[in-house]
């Protein structure tokens, strides 16, 4: 369990990081050098150092409020291109999914069925390892129509909060997974959620293999692992240094959905999957 007022994130790397009462109190050691997701960010991260991801989360917390009170929550501009949150909160708007289990720091685990508040609490969050509750991010939670599965802990739990979508009577249900048991685990309870594998960085060699069998859409992050797993399953690969890869129809057409409602130009061939130009996270993980 968390103590109060403690919230961590995966940063770029997979950079450990602790923030208590709004400050940083904590970054560990990344486990990458370079990305170029990162080199873009609204407060670039060039190199990766434990200064730069302390800067970097301290500028987000400054700029939106994350794992504080003041908490922005609606989003409606892309961050990254083919990112979990876009692509979900693409596919809300055109009704592809009835909602997303996603989390977000200071509430947990929540269901959203509304494309802005997906894309304002994930389009520029780390991954979150652990969270507590923040009664003022819960309640703005709630007035934009989201549920917050876990109030009184702000846990995160995937597959319940699946089980809590379904009961409270979704019925196209998709969530965001960071590990292979817990997107095993949705996939034999509910053969018809869409699963997004997400943070991925580190992935081991079995669990990349675990996660290519059942996830629907997978971020590469800088694994290794994925990027040879996935790709070698993928239907389609959406973006080539951060590559994210559709592993089922569902999935390619998420992607395909969000590209046709996009104004920038794209390019389509066939090729052997993963495609990579020399430009991915250095070194992969």
């Amino acid at each position: 369990m968390p103590c109060e007022d403690e919230h961590i994130v995966e940063a770029i790397g997979k950079t450990r990081v602790v923030i208590r009462n709004g400050a940083v109190v904590e970054v560990g050691r990344p486990l990458i050098d370079t990305c170029p997701l990162a080199a873009r960010f609204a407060r670039p991260v060039p190199r990766a150092t434990p200064d730069a991801v302390r800067e970097n989360i301290e500028h987000r917390i400054r700029s939106f409020g994350m794992c504080t009170k003041d908490r922005i929550l609606q989003g409606d501009r892309d961050v990254v291109g083919f990112g979990a949150s876009e692509l979900l909160a693409s596919a809300l708007s055109r009704g592809r999914i009835g909602c997303a289990v996603i989390v977000c720091d200071g509430a947990g685990s929540v269901i959203a069925d509304r494309a802005g508040l997906v894309q304002g609490i994930g389009g520029r969050m780390s991954g979150l390892v652990s969270t507590s509750p923040i009664p003022e991010v819960i309640e703005g939670i709630a007035r934009m129509g989201g549920t917050v599965v876990y109030p009184q802990d702000a846990r995160i739990d995937p597959v319940g909060a699946v089980e809590a979508a379904y009961a409270a009577g979704y019925t196209r249900v998709a969530v965001t997974v960071a590990g292979a048991d817990e997107a095993e685990a949705i996939r034999t309870a509910h053969p018809g959620a869409l699963i997004v594998g997400v943070h991925l960085t580190g992935v081991s060699e079995e669990n990349a293999r675990r996660l290519a069998a059942c996830c629907d859409i997978v971020s590469a992050c800088a694994s290794r692992a994925l990027r040879e797993h996935a790709g070698a399953r993928a239907l389609l690969q959406a973006g080539v240094a951060i590559p994210v890869f559709a592993l089922s129809v569902r999935g390619k057409e998420i992607i395909l959905d969000m590209i046709l409602a996009s104004d920038s130009p794209v390019v389509i061939r066939g090729t052997t999957l993963p495609v990579s130009e020399g430009r991915d996270p250095a070194p992969l993980r």
